[in-house]
């Protein structure tokens, strides 16, 4: 019974649409029709700012870590709690207030990492290195998701995590990377939107 209120918790809090609330408060936007169209951090940054795009990718990692703690402190297994982990992506990406239609579980995914285990901080640079190069957000975040099953393996198979962070890992770099295809084509074809510097605001309706 805790393991499956640990998963309900999970996705309840995932699926908290936090770059859409915000952009529909500062901007009364829906952010679905702004760039993207996605409602994670990254297009909430082309919608509201750097600031503001900043703080919805905290709220987003907290989101993560909450899901995974929470699924500790109700005393579930390591199993459990990797599947809250991957739950909280899911839902961050597919959240049923808003017909399914979410962010890309980035934030939200290294969260959970984080909360399954501080040797995930080692993902940080995967993702900011490529990103400060190439100022391809995609590109990082693709590159530390996929960098994420192969880190939980070398710890699990060294005795510092438990085995079945592993399959946190995989499951999640699947969906982000499944949440990535449109990127990816872009990628391949050059066409792909860099970050921009200086992100305008936009205000109003």
């Amino acid at each position: 019974m805790t393991d499956a209120l640990a998963l309900v918790i999970a996705y309840l809090i995932g699926s908290i649409p936090t770059g859409y609330l915000m952009t529909r408060l500062i901007t009364g936007q829906d952010l679905r029709a702004v760039g993207s169209g996605g409602t994670g951090a990254t297009n909430a940054r082309r919608a509201l700012g750097s600031k503001w795009g900043a703080i919805v990718a905290l709220i987003d990692v907290l989101k993560g870590v909450a899901a995974v703690l929470i699924a500790r402190a109700l005393d579930t297994g390591d199993l459990t709690a990797a599947i809250a982990g991957i739950v909280v992506v899911a839902a961050h990406c597919w959240p049923v207030w808003l017909g399914f239609r979410g962010g890309k579980g980035v934030a939200t995914g290294a969260g959970a990492a984080f909360a399954l285990s501080l040797w995930a901080m080692l993902l940080i640079p995967l993702l900011v290195i490529p990103v400060a190069i190439t100022r391809y957000v995609s590109l990082g975040s693709l590159n530390a998701a996929i960098g994420a099953p192969i880190l939980f393996a070398l710890l699990a198979a060294a005795d510092m995590t438990p085995a079945e962070y592993i399959i946190f890992g995989i499951a999640a770099a699947a969906i982000i990377v499944w949440r990535h295809r449109e990127n990816i084509e872009r990628l391949k074809a050059g066409t792909e939107r860099r970050l921009a510097s200086q992100p305008r605001t936009t205000t109003g309706a």
